[in-house]
């Protein structure tokens, strides 16, 4: 008869760090370190990530209230 294993998250293997490859670390997740971290929020602060979106001429945004009142 065979026994039952439980498998817990950390049975399961880390993806790799999408910075430089290397396995990831639980402590770091995503990331295999501090360093890859903060390298990733560089770029988010740097703007080298972009979400895509709609360009902001096909954006149109309706008249807030306090806009209404400025018109009077």
């Amino acid at each position: 008869m065979s026994q039952s294993v439980k498998r817990t998250a950390a049975d399961k293997p880390l993806a790799p760090c999408p910075i430089c490859g290397k396995p990831a670390r639980t402590e770091t997740k995503p990331f295999c370190s501090p360093r890859c971290a903060d390298i990733d929020l560089g770029r988010w602060l740097g703007e080298r990530y972009v979400i895509p979106g709609p360009e902001e001429e096909e954006m149109s945004y309706p008249p807030r209230s306090d806009d209404e009142n400025r018109s009077r």
